[in-house]
C-alpha cells in the first residue's frame, strides 16, 4: 500500500489477494487521499474493484459480451444458446464499441431509451439488461450501476384456465384429425402431469417407470423442475398409446424418445429411406415442435350452419355459408396454458402449496398466490371460524354475556375431554395421500 503524488493529484498502489490495484484518487489533499485509499481497499476485498491487469474490462463491450456468452454455453440448452446470441446483437450495435471500464450509467440509459423508442417491449429490454449486467459483474463494475439501472416493469401473463366444458370441447376437437395426434397426446400429458412442453419433448423411455407408473423429469427449465411425477389413469393411457406406437415403428429402446422426430419427405428420400409421401421416424431425436398442429387446432372454427370444423375462412368449405365473423373459442390459448390449467385444478382440489410444487416443480410465489384464488371456499371457512359467537350462559333471554374466565375455561376443558371422531387426513404411513387425478372431473380420452 503506497500513496504517490503525480503533479497535484495523489495516486494509490496496493495489492489484495495477489491482485495489483492502481488508481488515481482525484484529490490533492493528503488526508482525503488516505480516506479514499482505505475505501478502495475495502471495495477490492469485497470484489468490487477492477484489478490493474484485468484485460476483460478493457475490451470493447461487444467483444466482452461475446466472451461472456461463450463462457455460458456449456450450461445452456441449444435453444437458449440461440436466444442469447440474438439478444447480444442489438447490444453490440448500440454500445459495442465502448470499452467496458468506460461504460457509464447515462450511456446505458440512452441505449434503453433508443430501444424503447424503437418499439421494443419491456420484457425484451430486461433480457438484454441481463447480458449487460453479467458483463459488468464479471468486470467488477456493476456496483456502479446497481442503484441507477433497474429492470423495467413487466406484466406477467399467468395463463388462461378453461372450464370443464371448454376442456372437453378442446379434447374432442383435437381428436377430430389424425394430424393432431401428437398434439393431443402431449396436451393430455400436460393436463394430467403439469409438465411443460420442453419436458414432454425431452422424455425418453428410460425416464418412464412402467412398473411404478411414474415419469422422471431429469432436465427442466430450472433445477426445481427435476422431479418424479406419478401417472394417473389418463396420463397412463397416453403412455401406453405411445408405447404401442414405438413398438410398431421399431423404436422402443431406453434412449429413444416418446415423441420421436419426424423426417421430412425430401430428407427421407435423400437418405434413401423410402419414397416421397411416406412418413419416416427418427426415435433417436426428439420431436422439435407441434406448434403448427396446435395453432391449427386452437384457431379452427366450426361452421354454425353445417357444423364442419375447418380453418378460418370467409366462407364455409362445405355449405358455403358466411363464416368471416366466426371465431374460435380457443384462439390464443397457448400450449403452456395447459400447465396452468393443471395447476389451477390442483389448487381447486385443495392440495397444499407443497404438494403443488412437488408435482409441478418450480412455481413462483406470485404464481402460487394467483392459483390460490381458486381456494376461496377454504379461506372463507377459515375466516368463518373467527366469527363464532361466545357460549351463551344461563337464561339471559337470548343475549350473549361476556367471557367469564372461570366458568368458560372450565366448560372448554370439559368439551376438550369429550371423545370426538376426527376424519383421518393422512394414510397409515403418515404421508399425505396423492390425489388420484389432477382434475376435478374426469376428462374424456
Amino acid at each position: 500500500m503506497a500513496l504517490k503524488k503525480r503533479g497535484d493529484t495523489w495516486h494509490t498502489h496496493f495489492f489484495v489477494d495477489g491482485e495489483r490495484f492502481r488508481k488515481s484518487l482525484d484529490t490533492s489533499d493528503w488526508r482525503e487521499a488516505q480516506r479514499k485509499e482505505r475505501d478502495l481497499i475495502t471495495e477490492a476485498k469485497k470484489g468490487k474493484l477492477m484489478a490493474s491487469r484485468d484485460e476483460f474490462s478493457r475490451l470493447p463491450f461487444g467483444e466482452a459480451a461475446d466472451r461472456f456468452i461463450a463462457d455460458r454455453l456449456p450450461r445452456l440448452a441449444a435453444r437458449s444458446v440461440q436466444t442469447e446470441k440474438e439478444r447480444v446483437k442489438p447490444i453490440k450495435a448500440g454500445i459495442g464499441s465502448v470499452p467496458v471500464w468506460r461504460l457509464t450509467v447515462e450511456q446505458v440509459r440512452t441505449y434503453f431509451r433508443d430501444r424503447k423508442a424503437a418499439g421494443r417491449a419491456n420484457a425484451t429490454l430486461n433480457r438484454e439488461l441481463d447480458i449487460i449486467r453479467g458483463v459488468l459483474k464479471r468486470a467488477k463494475r456493476w456496483h456502479h450501476f446497481t442503484d441507477e439501472i433497474r429492470p423495467l416493469p413487466v406484466r406477467e401473463n399467468i395463463g388462461r384456465a378453461l372450464t370443464y366444458e371448454e376442456k372437453v370441447r378442446l379434447l374432442k376437437r383435437a381428436a377430430a384429425r389424425p394430424e393432431w395426434q401428437n398434439a393431443i397426446w402431449a396436451a393430455r400429458l400436460a393436463l394430467n402431469t403439469t409438465m411443460r412442453g420442453c419436458e414432454i419433448k425431452g422424455l425418453c423411455w428410460r425416464d418412464v417407470d412402467m412398473m411404478g407408473r411414474a415419469v422422471t423429469i431429469k432436465r427442466s427449465k430450472t433445477e426445481a423442475g427435476e422431479r418424479v411425477i406419478p401417472l394417473n389413469a389418463d396420463a397412463w393411457e397416453v403412455i401406453l398409446a405411445l408405447y404401442r406406437q414405438s413398438q410398431a415403428l421399431g423404436g422402443f429402446e431406453p434412449g429413444h424418445f416418446l415423441f420421436p422426430a419426424i423426417k421430412s419427405d425430401r430428407k427421407a428420400q435423400q437418405q434413401g429411406e423410402g419414397k416421397m409421401g411416406k412418413v419416416k421416424i427418427d426415435p433417436t431425436r426428439p420431436l422439435k415442435s407441434w406448434r403448427t398442429a396446435w395453432r391449427r387446432l386452437t384457431r379452427a372454427i366450426q361452421c354454425p350452419e353445417c357444423g364442419l370444423l375447418q380453418d378460418p375462412a370467409f366462407t364455409c368449405t362445405g355449405c358455403k355459408a358466411d363464416t368471416r365473423d366466426v371465431k374460435s373459442p380457443f384462439n390464443g390459448f397457448r400450449f403452456h396454458d395447459l400447465r396452468h390449467q393443471a395447476i389451477t385444478e390442483l389448487a381447486e382440489s385443495k392440495a397444499s402449496d407443497g404438494t403443488i410444487m412437488g408435482i409441478a416443480g418450480h412455481v413462483s410465489k406470485k404464481m402460487l398466490q394467483h392459483y390460490s384464488h381458486v381456494r376461496l371456499e377454504a379461506k372463507r371457512s377459515a375466516l368463518d371460524a373467527l366469527s363464532m359467537k361466545p357460549v351463551q350462559k344461563g337464561d339471559s333471554g337470548g343475549t350473549t354475556e361476556g367471557y367469564d374466565t372461570n366458568n368458560d375455561t372450565k366448560l372448554r376443558r370439559e368439551m376438550e375431554g369429550m371423545p370426538q371422531v376426527v376424519e383421518s387426513l393422512v394414510e397409515l404411513s403418515g404421508i399425505e395421500p396423492l390425489a388420484s387425478s389432477l382434475r376435478t372431473r374426469r376428462s374424456p380420452s
